[in-house]
């Protein structure tokens, strides 16, 4: 029997995007002009999914009101899990609404439809409590590692492996069977937390049958605030992505210039001038004004960008106002992230939901702007501005 009901993990914040995710957690971070979340839907929908449970915790009620109960015709319940414990602690939450197997999918990370879809048909009519979708030649070091047998076996799972053997890349895409839940319960939590990865450990250890499917597609994680200008790239580059496209509602000036691959969202405005692309994503009811220049960035719903302003390796949050005439040089740049200097980052600035900048700002590369900043004209901003701040 073909599998038609997904579980997605949609619970996290994402504490290492800060502040993008001060007011919203990372599933609904932008990918392109849609949420990630919504592109995870997408690929499950084309892969004949017709239902759907999302396990939602952080800022939920964004998830919440942005689908509602249906997408796409695949119908959508919704699970809290209240406390943020983990992977595994997350699927747990949903284990009243299983009853047969499912798929799970982590909702924060893009995953091609054909991953998807090799798990599903490799699952059915196996006898294993799960299956996982696996990604040939990957790096594996800040992800999940698998080391596979010859006969599909999956031997060994690992959390960020750091030694010289072969692993398959794991692609946070399993098959499982109800009989799983009793292994994510014990034994004791990792670090008091409840990982999928350590149940399927758990499982592998009590001789449980858990296989491994390599296939191919677009896999990528948005772990840092650069990260989503990778995302992007990687959707617009790809044949697995985003077509280049300018919405039909948006207004794009005769005079102003395209460089593809762009994609422009509903009611966006490019004023006369300016020049858009490569590589940018424009969010509904964003604006462009006259002779701004806006290279390599996400630019989020009703942002505002000021006539002769630059925009180079930018992220921006919602209802961002840059000023006229202000300048993200771009990256590469040292950027901080929580306590950890990251060096190089190529990124030119993260201006964060409902930053004001009064035009004539310069931002050094590797920028980061809390949410709410105002920033007087004229000034130089580096490091880390709190949000809230004033800066004059």
């Amino acid at each position: 029997m073909s599998i038609r009901s997904a579980v997605v993990l949609a619970a996290g914040e994402g504490k290492r995007l800060r502040p993008l995710t001060t007011h919203r957690p990372k599933p609904m971070l932008p990918a392109a002009t849609k949420p990630i979340l919504e592109h995870v839907f997408d690929a499950l929908v084309d892969a004949g999914i017709t239902e759907i449970t999302v396990v939602v915790g952080y800022g939920r009620t964004h998830v919440q009101s942005h689908f509602g109960s249906t997408y796409r015709d695949a119908s959508l319940d919704y699970v809290i899990q209240d406390k943020q414990l983990g992977s595994g602690h997350a699927l747990l939450a949903a284990e009243s609404e299983v009853s047969e197997p499912r798929l799970v999918v982590n909702g924060d990370q893009l995953v091609a439809q054909r991953i998807i879809t090799d798990v599903r048909e490799a699952h059915v009519g196996t006898d294993a409590i799960a299956t996982l979708g696996l990604i040939r030649d990957a790096a594996v070091e800040e992800y999940g590692g698998v080391i596979l047998d010859d006969d599909g076996q999956i031997a060994e799972v690992v959390e960020r492996p750091r030694d010289d053997r072969s692993y398959h890349l794991n692609a946070g895409v399993y098959a499982f069977e109800p009989a799983l839940f009793e292994y994510l319960r014990g034994p004791e939590p990792h670090l008091n937390e409840y990982s999928l990865v350590d149940g399927l450990a758990n499982a592998i250890a009590a001789d449980e049958s858990v296989r491994g499917i390599p296939s191919d597609g677009i896999w990528i994680d948005a772990t840092y605030p650069w990260d989503l200008l990778d995302v992007t790239a990687t959707l617009l580059e790809s044949n697995d992505g985003v077509e280049s496209r300018v919405s039909p509602d948006a207004q794009v000036h005769e005079s102003a210039t395209l460089l593809e691959p762009v994609v422009i969202g509903p009611d966006c405005v490019v004023g006369p001038g300016a020049v858009v692309g490569p590589t940018v994503a424009l969010g509904e009811n964003a604006t462009i004004g006259a002779n701004a220049v806006v290279e390599n960035s996400v630019v989020d719903a009703d942002a505002r960008v000021g006539a002769n302003a630059t925009l180079v390796d930018c992220v921006t949050g919602r209802r961002v106002r840059i000023g006229a005439g202000s300048t993200v040089v771009g990256g590469p740049g040292d950027v901080r992230v929580g306590s950890t200097i990251y060096e190089d980052a190529p990124l030119g600035a993260v201006i964060a939901d409902r930053v004001h900048d009064d035009g004539g700002v310069t931002y050094a590369p590797g920028t980061i702007i809390g949410p709410n900043a105002d920033l007087t004209a004229g000034t130089r901003v580096a490091g880390v501005i709190d949000g809230g701040a004033e800066v004059q």
